[in-house]
């Protein structure tokens, strides 16, 4: 009898261990109305103008698509920018005054909402491709480049003038958080290297772990957000950025990669990745439930883009779109 008993409590201290294998619960509810646009193109970027209907999105292939209805459906435009063929990453607006910018090396305008759109010349002497541009009010913008170069303009883009004294090198991606701040991961996600206002220049940190990181970002206190190989997520404790909390798996049986984390409310994250992943957290970070249903999508989903909490987009490859559609308006 005793024998069988602690057969029992074994078997039991291994059911638990196996649940705790895995951190990551089940979504009740999927949130995301998945849309297929008409193009082949990999969607990597969207802004709304001042009217939130109103909205362009971005893409490989010189995509260009507008919105009138929120996002419900989105139509192909057209530009006149000759035979050659870009790859849009990134368009921003500030009320109807607009930027894209992509490679090889263009940067549009817009004034009017992109009922048209003006081609800025760009000097041959920039060092790399624009890769991010930040809309930040009347013809005043901020531009990065593929080689972490900054340059801020006032003058509608006549003018750029440098805010850091030298480039960084080839990055794997770069996020600017809304107070201006910047963090750059490098090409090979060996380290990453933070900017703010007032800096000479870049200053460079080491990973915090082991794995090489693969996207990094701004949280809503100050902090740094963190994705590096085999789905390893981790957040730095404010003001100190080399003091980071314990690594989390959100799914530790996956072996895919996550590429992407967004803030749909201080505590609500969400975060994406290869074939289809897509996890939530309501506590900010701590525990993880995955969208099942989102898993069946044929496409790595790159980007996630909350215009507001209400409003929010995740970005794939092959012309995938996932909408949010919170069923309570409130939230």
């Amino acid at each position: 009898m005793l024998r069988f008993l602690k057969q029992i409590v074994t078997l039991v201290a291994i059911a638990l261990i196996c649940v705790g294998c895995n951190s990551s619960g089940a979504i009740g509810q999927n949130p995301w109305q998945v849309m297929a646009l008409p193009t082949e193109a990999n969607i990597l970027d969207l802004g709304f103008t001042q009217d939130l209907n109103h909205g362009w999105l971005v893409g490989s292939e010189s995509t260009l698509m507008e919105t009138v209805d929120g996002g419900k459906s989105w139509q192909p435009r057209q530009l006149e920018l000759g035979q050659q063929k870009y790859r849009f990453t990134s368009i921003s607006f500030a009320g109807d005054e607009g930027w894209i910018a992509g490679e090889p090396s263009i940067l549009l305008h817009t004034t009017d909402a992109g009922k048209s759109w003006a081609r800025i010349p760009l000097s041959s002497k920039l060092p790399g491709a624009p890769n991010r541009i930040a809309a930040l009010g009347a013809d005043a913008a901020e531009m990065t480049t593929n080689v972490g170069a900054i340059y801020r303009t006032s003058d509608a883009g006549k003018t750029w003038k440098a805010t850091v004294a030298e480039a960084l090198g080839v990055v794997r991606n770069i996020s600017r958080s809304p107070d201006g701040k910047y963090v750059a991961v490098s090409a090979n996600g060996s380290f990453f290297s933070t900017w703010e206002p007032g800096q000479p220049s870049w200053v460079g940190h080491n990973r915090s772990s082991s794995r090489r990181v693969q996207n990094m970002g701004f949280t809503p206190d100050g902090g740094l957000w963190m994705l590096a190989r085999g789905g390893q997520v981790q957040f730095s404790l404010p003001p100190d950025l080399e003091n980071w909390q314990k690594a989390q798996y959100p799914e530790k049986s996956a072996s895919w990669g996550l590429l992407d984390l967004a803030y749909r409310t201080p505590n609500e994250v969400w975060v994406a990745g290869g074939s289809g992943s897509l996890l939530q957290s309501a506590d900010g970070g701590k525990t993880w439930q995955k969208d099942s249903e989102v898993e069946n999508v044929a496409s790595n989903l790159y980007k996630i883009v909350f215009v507001t909490p209400q409003q929010g987009f995740i970005l794939g490859q092959r012309g995938i779109l996932l909408k949010y559609q919170s069923s309570n308006p409130t939230a």
